[in-house]
């Protein structure tokens, strides 16, 4: 073992190796900028030419926050013309990724306030409310033409619903909802592909939603996933004629056991599951009736009214027409209730927004945030087991 060991100061080493780099980029920007002035100028510093355009008056510093840090840049002065630079905007202080990193905080889910504290600890200094507004103004322009995209491929399944935020309306905070559709299309991967504010949820806002999406290209619908809202099933039964409606067979349990007192819960459970264990329609309409039959028996009649009402609808999954490969993940609304709780993880941090608009944006960037990694890109169902009716969804 050597008897000295070479021991390095982290910390300082790391504040050395920052403060390098800061002074290398500093000088690589006056550079440029000098660059660009004489070739406005058409002369260098000191030259004499016959061709020169306009004359140096010196340089005034300039405040500029980079990855970097922040760093203080030499701007050329002209007489006779005006300095406008490729490098740095005219009235820019900060790097343009520094701005859509704080960007990309926000809409990931951090308060205004924090990231305002982010910029101080990262960059020395704060971003104006202002400038946080400004560029949120040319995000939305690409959530407004990502929400208004064409949908290129036929989408067999779509599952529908909506989620409820706070909003101000006529001076009062009121609930509102957002109404979000995913597709699988044919190629087996899911696609979030509808995002709009539908107030109330009733059938004309279902209605609107669902003509949008006809109008941008939706196509080959075999079946809806939602929840038992009037106004959806009736206008998936009006605008799409073609798709069944499979109600959420999660949902249509918690109504059934809602309806249940304490001391038969288990039981109810163990008995819905069982229903909807079965292998065909027929057997599991068979079991309702068996199930509904005892919950009379054991005087539980509202359950077994529910009961009886949903179960045509919740069990639609179990026709031919559709694969058993696919049966478990088309039953149920599962898919759109795990991306709501990631929205209303982020909703909760504004509380009431105070309009349509910015709860929408905020919601489909959210949307497009979570959505934006495997989860679009992984197959989520092998869609040639649709067979023939792929042939009848082109």
């Amino acid at each position: 073992m050597p008897k000295h060991i070479l021991q390095v100061n982290q910390p300082m080493f790391e504040t050395q190796l920052d403060r390098m780099v800061s002074e290398k980029v500093n000088e690589i920007l006056n550079r440029m900028l000098d660059a660009e002035a004489d070739e406005i100028t058409g002369a260098a510093r000191y030259e004499r030419s016959g061709g020169r355009k306009a004359y140096r008056a010196g340089h005034y510093g300039r405040d500029l926050t980079v990855k970097a840090g922040k760093m203080t840049v030499r701007v050329p002065k002209l007489k006779g013309a005006v300095f406008e630079s490729a490098v740095i905007e005219r009235y820019r202080r900060r790097e343009e990724s520094v701005e859509e990193a704080l960007i990309d905080m926000y809409l990931a889910g951090v308060s205004t306030r924090r990231v305002d504290d982010i910029s101080q600890a990262l960059w020395g200094e704060r971003m104006p409310s202002q400038t946080l507004s400004d560029q949120l103004k040319k995000v939305y322009v690409q959530i407004d033409q990502w929400r208004q995209r064409p949908l290129q491929q036929p989408y067999p399944y779509v599952f529908m619903d909506g989620v409820w935020h706070k909003r101000s309306w006529g001076g009062a905070v009121e609930n509102v909802s957002v109404l979000v559709a995913i597709g699988v299309g044919l190629d087996g991967h899911r696609e979030v592909i509808g995002v709009a504010e539908g107030m109330k949820e009733d059938a004309t806002s279902w209605r609107n939603f669902i003509a949008s999406l006809i109008a941008r290209g939706l196509r080959g619908v075999r079946m809806v996933t939602g929840d038992r809202c009037a106004g959806l099933v009736n206008t998936v039964g009006e605008l799409l004629p073609e798709a069944r409606y499979q109600r959420c067979m999660v949902h249509a349990m918690r109504n059934v056991l809602a309806r249940v007192s304490p001391r038969h819960t288990r039981w109810a459970a163990d008995a819905l599951k069982a229903i909807f264990a079965m292998e065909s329609r027929e057997s599991a309409l068979a079991k309702a009736e068996q199930v509904a039959s005892e919950m009379e028996e054991r005087k539980l009649r509202e359950a077994a009214k529910c009961l009886r009402e949903g179960i045509n609808e919740t069990t639609t999954y179990l026709l031919n027409d559709y694969p058993v490969e696919h049966r478990r993940r088309i039953r149920t609304n599962n898919m759109i209730e795990r991306l709501n709780r990631e929205i209303r993880r982020r909703t909760r941090v504004v509380g009431a927004f105070p309009d349509g608009r910015s709860a929408l944006m905020l919601i489909t960037a959210r949307i497009r945030y979570v959505t934006d990694n495997d989860w679009s890109t992984r197959r989520y169902l092998d869609m040639s087991r649709l067979g023939d009716t792929i042939q009848e969804a082109n």
